[in-house]
């Protein structure tokens, strides 16, 4: 007798939950620069082809593993391969003694420097910045201020205009039009635990949460797409703490009074203004991204004075990256052409 379809689904449900979580960041690399707890790493190419090396930013929510969940599910794999050069500001996890770290640090003391150190590792005259989430927002403002030769600026999913926060609108409005005092709670934590980031997290999803295991439930019997899952689903249960001086400076700067899409931003004593940024540009948002839809990224295209600019819009979600072991076709069609390939 055939084996019942579900029973199968059934067991290999049971199987992926009950596995030890996988490894993840395998790809082959290498610490060419530290700060606190961060690490920028460089993966390098097999064989190089593009003389303008990569280099990204992830969020602070989230590890970044996720650029390099594993074989086949790896943008950095997929980069290297295509023979670019590339480097990964991890930002690493904050203890309490990082509290007092700010959005000027980290775009100052962290990506600008973080950058300059892979121009020198690379002896590159130029560099691509591709910034996801959050750090995409955080590449915006460094491209804003940036005294390096940043030739190309790709933001993945990253807020820019935070006039609409469709997920977050009732909290945003009362930011906005109240004296909601948030400041007295984030000094008291000092440090944002994982687990309220994590629950935040949950509260925007909801009440869909628990959609990922109805997709695992019904591809169980895949054994490719459930290595896939249990890699994806370690991400999305590993988030970090936040600093608390960072978060509050978001708040108010961004959240509140918007000064990056009005260009009263001032990081570091210099003005933030997105009109300041000439590089190539690639914005890219996603159809179903209930964090960040392509309204709050969109009004960057107007913003810059880039004359080579382009936007994209994906079919899926927030974390929407590849997946076949590919430079997804968009991105290589775009990067490849304006990365100075080695004839």
């Amino acid at each position: 007798m055939a084996e019942n379809p579900f029973s199968k689904k059934l067991q290999g449900f049971f199987k992926t939950i009950q596995q030890p979580e996988p490894a993840t960041g395998l790809t082959p690399r290498t610490a060419v620069w530290k700060k606190n707890k961060a690490v920028l790493w460089h993966y390098a190419p097999a064989d190089k082809k593009y003389r303008v090396p990569v280099f990204l930013v992830y969020s602070l929510v989230n590890q970044a593993f996720i650029l390099d969940l594993g074989p086949q599910n790896s943008l950095i794999e997929a980069l290297t391969n295509s023979g670019y050069d590339v480097y990964l500001l991890d930002f690493g996890i904050p203890g309490y003694e990082d509290k007092d770290i700010t959005m000027d640090d980290y775009v100052v003391q962290y990506i600008q420097k973080g950058v300059r150190r892979a121009l020198y590792h690379a002896k590159a005259d130029e560099i691509t910045v591709m910034g996801f989430c959050l750090g995409g927002t955080f590449a915006a403002i460094y491209a804003a201020i940036s005294e390096e030769p940043v030739k190309n600026l790709i933001l993945s999913v990253a807020p820019i205009d935070f006039s609409m926060v469709p997920a977050f609108d009732q909290w945003a409005e009362e930011l906005r039009e109240t004296d909601a005092d948030l400041d007295s709670i984030l000094d008291a934590w000092g440090l944002i635990p994982a687990p309220a980031i994590k629950s935040g997290m949950r509260l925007v999803t909801s009440p869909i949460y628990y959609s990922p295991y109805l997709s695992l439930l019904s591809r169980a019997d895949n054994e490719e797409y459930t290595k896939r899952w249990k890699r994806f689903n370690h991400w999305t249960n590993n988030h970090i703490p936040f600093a608390g001086a960072a978060l509050k400076q978001i708040l108010h700067d961004l959240g509140k009074e918007n000064k990056l899409v009005k260009g009263s931003l001032v990081i570091d004593g210099k003005q933030a203004d997105l009109g300041n940024i000439n590089a190539n540009l690639l914005a890219i948002a996603s159809s179903f991204d209930r964090l960040v839809p392509k309204e709050q990224i969109l009004p960057a295209m107007d913003l810059v004075s880039s004359k080579d600019k382009k936007f994209h819009l994906l079919k899926g979600g927030h974390a929407n990256l590849t997946s076949d072991g590919k430079v997804p076709g968009y991105l290589d069609d775009w990067l490849s052409v304006r990365s100075g390939q080695i004839k």
